[in-house]
């Protein structure tokens, strides 16, 4: 069972991912360096997410 910490961190970070891709297409960006800003933090949500699956497939394993 995962941790409900964990669980609230994994969507938190799908949450804030859903709302600037959709700003993105939505076309919120103002500018070009307005846009790199949110593709920006839409990489580092993605790469968060992946660090949050890995420690949760470690604790699962470490369960067994």
């Amino acid at each position: 069972m995962m941790d409900k910490y964990l669980e609230y961190l994994i969507k938190q970070i799908a949450e804030r991912q859903k709302h600037l891709s959709d700003a993105v297409a939505d076309g919120a960006a103002k500018s070009y360096d307005g846009y790199v800003m949110l593709v920006g933090e839409i990489r580092g949500l993605s790469f968060a997410q992946m660090c949050v699956n890995d420690l949760v497939r470690k604790l699962e394993h470490e369960d067994e």
